[in-house]
């Protein structure tokens, strides 16, 4: 494609240089450029893109685009206002439009994102489609699976998945959306069908700073894309302020009778039998994935695939065949008389959720093992401690990915949100394989163990490096030598 066919239809600053140039491919990592891509200088949060123009064009970048001009450079330069931005729209350009030949359902919120995309593509499959998965445990194109870098792709990545689908023959796509890339313009240019917004709440501050700023970043994607379909949960205070900004929306909830809701509802320690409400239809459903909270899931999910002209049938055989997410409520059963479930959560949130279900199902004591990631989110390490305090009978504070901080800090954090609550009973275990070790052989029969932080995540961040853990494969081998 030549360049000037590309950004035909973009609204640049200015051209430096011949744009009749030949572009073959596009990169935004100097190491990677090949003779004849169009190279985009990106600012990231600790290297500028501009300082390695050069080096792209001395391995042979055809043009490059910038926000700022760079000097004596033979090849072309697009200067842009946004490199981000501009990415994003001429990967989709160079791409073929890919998101337009595509059923596009996205997923953002704080907790539920992924439960509801699987639960969506569930559907989707259940429905005839040849389906994709973009999210955080993994991206699939129909049976293939890909490793996955980031919940969202940068823009150029993402485009070149959506590509790859539609050569691969899929239909529609279930795709969670972070707040990262939508302040980051990585979703710019996706033409979505269907947005989902789940909830808000506390994550993300060392990023966003506030919660009202994390909310304007989340609202942006529904902003800028008024005409998709918006499935909103109308339960959440931060999805209230939604309502009524959308040209076609679509609530649920679980308190009132609106669009989508849900009542009747029996909660069993295997799932749970509930009546989806869809406008004027009913059926009655038996989720095989616990927790009040994937009842909202699910709601969310029949609700954005409704929305595509899903019949009720094929939205009930979705949600009924969907047994397992992994990390997510995760049982790891090897025949013990207690119960251990690993789960992701790793906000205040989601932990209370995720403590409060099993709570429901447990019949002797409630014992969490959890720690907070370093790098992140400082400000939720004490009300995380707070709410495992309140809801569990006995803590055990480790640690999660610390990557550059030191462990014990982190502990003393989650430790001063413990302490605010009285007489609890708790023990620290930095090392985490130790901390799960100590709660399988605690447990008595009926007692409830709950690992919370890592969910399906197969790695430990620690100084830097990374080095193998899986929480379910640590507790299935705690189990075994508990049970030999």
């Amino acid at each position: 494609m030549q360049l000037q066919d590309l950004i035909s239809e973009f609204n640049y600053r200015q051209i430096i240089g011949d744009v009749g140039v030949e572009i073959s491919g596009l990169t935004y990592d100097s190491r990677k450029v090949k003779s004849g891509d169009l190279f985009f200088c990106i600012k990231g949060f600790k290297v500028d893109g501009h300082s390695f123009a050069r080096k792209a064009c001395e391995m042979g970048a055809a043009a490059i685009v910038v926000e700022e001009i760079q000097p004596d450079l033979s090849v072309a330069q697009i200067v842009v206002d946004n490199t981000r931005y501009a990415m994003a729209h001429l990967s989709s350009a160079f791409f073929g439009n890919p998101t337009q030949k595509l059923k596009l359902i996205g997923i953002t919120g704080t907790n539920g994102k992924t439960t509801t995309s699987f639960m969506v593509e569930s559907i989707l499959r259940s429905a005839g489609y040849k389906t994709g998965l973009i999210g955080t445990i993994e991206y699939r194109i129909i049976d293939e699976k890909i490793p996955v870098d980031r919940t969202t792709p940068e823009s150029l990545d993402l485009q070149r998945l959506f590509a790859k689908m539609v050569d691969a023959g899929v239909e529609a796509v279930a795709m969670e959306v972070s707040s990262h890339a939508i302040d980051l313009f990585r979703t710019e240019a996706c033409n979505f069908d269907v947005l989902v917004f789940t909830n808000l709440s506390q994550d993300h501050l060392d990023y966003h700073k506030s919660l009202d700023e994390y909310f304007k970043v989340k609202s942006r994607v529904f902003s800028d894309m008024p005409y998709a379909i918006q499935v909103i949960n109308a339960d959440d205070e931060y999805g209230c302020l939604l309502i009524g900004k959308g040209k076609e929306q679509l609530r649920y909830s679980i308190k009132d009778k609106v669009e989508l809701y849900a009542n009747n509802i029996l909660l069993k320690p295997d799932g749970s039998d509930v009546t989806l409400h869809i406008h004027d239809r009913s059926m009655r459903v038996s989720l095989k994935l616990p927790g009040l909270y994937n009842v909202y899931n699910a709601l969310a999910a029949a609700g954005s695939t409704s929305a595509l002209g899903i019949g009720d049938g094929q939205i009930k055989i979705g949600l009924e065949s969907l047994d397992l997410v992994p990390g997510r409520f995760e049982r790891v059963d090897c025949g013990q008389d207690f119960t251990v479930i690993v789960d992701y959560a790793h906000t205040p949130d989601s932990l209370e959720k995720v403590l409060t279900a099993a709570r429901q199902l447990a019949k002797g004591r409630l014992l969490v093992v959890f720690g907070c990631g370093g790098d992140r989110d400082k400000s939720k390490r004490p009300l995380m401690g707070k709410v495992a305090a309140e809801l569990s009978d006995h803590v055990i504070i480790t640690s999660d990915n610390p990557r550059s901080e030191d462990p014990m800090k982190i502990i003393d954090e989650i430790i001063s949100g413990i302490k605010k609550v009285g007489n609890v009973s708790y023990e620290i275990e930095e090392d985490r394989k130790v901390a799960i070790k100590k709660a399988i052989r605690m447990a008595k029969a009926g007692d409830f163990i709950v690992i919370a932080g890592k969910g399906h995540e197969s790695g430990q961040e620690i100084a830097g490096k990374k080095i193998p853990f899986d929480d379910v494969m640590v507790a299935k081998g705690l189990l075994g030598e508990r049970l030999l």
